[in-house]
């Protein structure tokens, strides 16, 4: 199979298309660098946007930038290309998460070039979804997209749902009394607009959502610490629909996996006209994340849950340019 030989332009609209990913608080920790002699994009995890409160392991890192090379597959298909994948090629390079060659035409893969479409559809809602059930056909098709990229997804039962749920209180609780994990949560949190003008990066206001008026919500409420106007009150759903997304094991290897599978199942959800939302929090402490995971199941070690339904998708967040965080290397 033979080089692309892409021109810059070419390059940014993958790049362009790889960073509406979702990431942790919208940190966009990713970095991108084109080597035109070999078509290859480097994507590399970004430290100065990494986390160490609430992902000292950089494992919620990884899976951002895992969801933004997944993005970039997608792409490539879409503009007549293939993206063939090393995932960690250089244990000296431990931020170098992935290499992509760009090479031309690509294989048959109407699976993943029918996902483009949700590319910039693709929400974070922090909204009330309806109670109506997500039918069971749309289910298995999100469980064959996780198993596409190497992963499972589970639905729990109603005894391990409330234990999901209950787990989620608990790390809100924890969150509130840890000054420092606050402090990092609300760095990435925006009531007003900057003086200079809108950030690129983070969560505004407007991705809120509403504050709950029935008990605690199935969603992070980013506003505890800011004072945000006009957030207004909403009933949430009475039984949030979630899902697990796990590995056998926990290795970078696994989180680049995973990360690639969450984008995969996000994007077929969008596509079936669901709305989406990440429930991390208790995944964000150690204690905390192995109890998630059913006992019952074989996933080993969950990596993400998430809450699906039908509702609002929110508003879209704030992207860094693609001059930002595209490097060409001559």
């Amino acid at each position: 199979m033979t080089a692309a030989h892409l021109d810059p332009d070419t390059v940014a609209r993958l790049v362009g298309d790889a960073v509406t990913a979702p990431s942790m608080h919208n940190a966009q920790p990713w970095k991108f660098t084109y080597r035109p002699d070999g078509d290859v994009i480097e994507l590399y995890g970004d430290p100065e946007r990494a986390m160490p409160r609430t992902d000292p392991d950089h494992r919620a890192l990884h899976l951002g930038c895992a969801a933004a090379l997944f993005n970039l597959r997608v792409s490539a298909v879409h503009h007549g290309l293939r993206a063939r994948v090393r995932l960690l090629p250089d244990g000296m390079r431990p931020w170098l998460l992935a290499t992509a060659a760009i090479t031309g035409p690509p294989e048959e893969d109407h699976e993943l070039g029918a996902l483009y479409a949700a590319l910039r559809h693709r929400r974070t809602s922090r909204f009330p979804f309806t109670d109506e059930p997500v039918p069971d056909a749309v289910l298995d098709g999100l469980r064959s997209a996780a198993r596409w990229e190497g992963c499972r997804l589970a639905v729990p039962g109603d005894w391990h749902l409330e234990t999901v749920l209950g787990l989620v209180r608990d790390a809100e609780q924890r969150e509130d009394t840890d000054p420092f994990v606050r402090a990092e949560t609300s760095a990435w949190t925006c009531a007003t607009p900057a003086p200079a003008g809108p950030r690129s990066d983070g969560i505004p206001a407007a991705a809120f959502g509403p504050r709950s008026s029935a008990g605690p919500s199935p969603v992070r409420d980013f506003g505890r610490d800011r004072s945000a106007a006009d957030r207004g009150w909403a009933v949430f759903e009475k039984r949030p629909q979630l899902v697990l997304l796990g590995t056998p094991t926990d290795t970078r290897t696994d989180w680049m996996r995973a990360g690639q599978a969450l984008e995969r199942v996000l994007l077929q959800a969008t596509a079936d006209g669901l709305a989406t939302s990440m429930t991390s929090q208790p995944l964000e402490w150690p204690e905390l994340r192995w109890t998630v995971r059913d006992p019952l199941e074989v996933m080993g070690h969950v990596q993400m849950v998430l809450r699906l339904g039908y509702g609002p998708h929110g508003p879209g967040t704030p992207r860094r340019p693609v001059s930002d965080v595209l490097e060409v290397r001559e």
